[in-house]
């Protein structure tokens, strides 16, 4: 049985972490740094960086906060925002990233995910995907979800991984921040169309979802939060405690 991954997100802005509710109203949470460190020492596999303004803003990613990051964490970490050419790539990398997400810059540029795939490998390659549904249809959001490009969501992740993403990461713009519960839905949807690992992201309120997550959707290979580790509500060990007991295989 495969291992399934908890990964907290940074939702980085000015500097510092923060959180809102379908992607708006974001509210200030704490430094990077050092919530870096305390998932790094509590359990989490893994660690999501996303500077979540830096496409919209038309700049490049804070480079200076995310070395700080990566030299004070001991587990993977996957970086994002303002990626929108192969030495963007390079250059966060450098700075300790194991992988990079893309999401804007791949929608304006679609050969940005092969030419990195072939430079630095398919799983250095993270497609993330902003969707929500607009009249029945999972379309595809771009700028940290502010503009909607009319794209089939389903669609352009299949043509992600035909063009060598290695991972995709399906943000529920729908779900972000409510606490309901995973999208389910959506992640099906993915699911049946990819062969690469699916990070389900958006609407996790309590333990109690991570394991409906798993248990329904067993092609999921990780679950992604933010607030609800972010605020205590939810320690990682715990969650994967569990999880174990439920029989969802997890690195404890």
């Amino acid at each position: 049985m495969i291992t399934k991954r908890i990964i907290p997100c940074l939702d980085v802005k000015d500097g510092r972490v923060v959180k809102g509710v379908n992607f708006l109203g974001l509210a200030d949470v704490s430094s990077p740094v050092k919530l870096a460190r305390f998932y790094s020492d509590n359990g989490a596999d893994e660690l999501v960086f996303y500077d979540i303004t830096a496409s919209a803003e038309g700049r490049a990613l804070f480079t200076d906060i995310l070395c700080e990051v990566a030299k004070t964490i001991f587990i993977p970490l996957t970086v994002g925002g303002g990626i929108n050419t192969v030495e963007d790539f390079d250059r966060v990398l450098k700075c300790g990233a194991d992988k990079v997400s893309v999401n804007s810059g791949a929608i304006r540029n679609p050969t940005l995910i092969r030419d990195a795939a072939r430079k630095y490998g398919n799983q250095c390659v993270v497609l993330s995907v902003d969707a929500k549904r607009v009249d029945g249809v999972f379309r595809v959001f771009a700028k940290g979800g502010r503009e909607n490009t009319g794209m089939d969501a389903i669609e352009w992740i299949r043509r992600g991984v035909d063009a060598g993403a290695g991972e995709i990461v399906l943000n529920s713009i729908d779900t972000d921040g409510v606490k309901g519960g995973f999208d389910l839905e959506m992640l099906d949807a993915v699911c049946n169309v990819v062969d690469v690992p699916v990070i389900a992201s958006g609407g996790a309120g309590g333990i109690d979802d991570f394991v409906k997550l798993f248990q329904a959707l067993p092609k999921v290979d990780a679950g992604l939060a933010a607030s609800i580790f972010h605020f205590g509500e939810v320690q990682i060990k715990d969650l994967k405690t569990a999880l174990r007991e439920q029989g969802v295989e997890v690195r404890i």
